[in-house]
């Protein structure tokens, strides 16, 4: 049996979007106002391990599509850089979607697709591990398309007989108590205790009206 290391260290991999929208469920925030940096700390903190890297991926929209998401993601995702993470964006595009409403209408709306974002994250997370980069990978995400990369660490472990585990953080309030982590991973729950006490000061929604 793989012994557990002396010193854990700890890749942390944030979904930018889905931790958005399940902070915004959880705690009621309108954009996201998360410090990366902070949480990856206050989880590794809480739960003994050292903070190897932090890594950001998200979609980002063309300035042309949607300008006030374009400003926002580009100025957190420096600030974010400046801090030490490493971010990776990908384009988000848009288009009409369309829904029946109980009256049997439909109702067409623009919605953001995000293409490509849980096969970047789970590559990087297989990749750093056959390179021996962390002892955990640590998931601010709940995507269960995501599962099947625990797996692909366990194999990897037991061919490298090594400990190596994998972990999916996510915020939890009374809103949002029968949420659950990716599957076959540990679950830490985010209270707002924690959240709040990890928000970033900064707010890089812009100031003015863009065109």
């Amino acid at each position: 049996m793989a012994q557990l290391p002396q010193v854990i260290r700890a890749v942390a991999f944030f979904d930018g979007q889905n931790l958005f929208h399940s902070a915004k469920a959880a705690f009621g925030y309108p954009f996201p106002n998360f410090d990366p940096v902070a949480l990856t700390k206050a989880v590794c903190a809480a739960q003994g391990w050292q903070v190897q890297g932090v890594r950001f991926y998200t979609g980002v929209p063309d300035a042309a599509d949607n300008p006030f998401w374009h400003h926002f993601w580009t100025a957190k995702g420096a600030q974010m850089g400046r801090e030490g993470a490493y971010i990776c964006t990908r384009p988000l595009r848009y288009r009409n979607k369309q829904v029946r409403l109980p009256d049997g209408s439909f109702h067409t709306f623009l919605d953001g697709d995000e293409k490509g974002i849980d096969v970047r994250i789970a590559l990087d997370v297989i990749q750093m591990a056959h390179r021996n980069e962390y002892d955990v990978a640590l998931l601010f995400c709940r995507d269960q398309d995501l599962a099947e990369v625990a797996s692909e660490i366990r194999l990897i472990a037991s061919l490298q007989d090594r400990w190596i585990k994998v972990a999916s953080a996510y915020p939890f309030s009374p809103a949002t108590k029968g949420w659950r982590g990716i599957n076959k991973t540990d679950w830490i729950k985010i209270d707002r205790t924690m959240y709040d006490a990890c928000i970033d000061k900064r707010d890089y929604r812009p100031k003015k009206p863009l065109a």
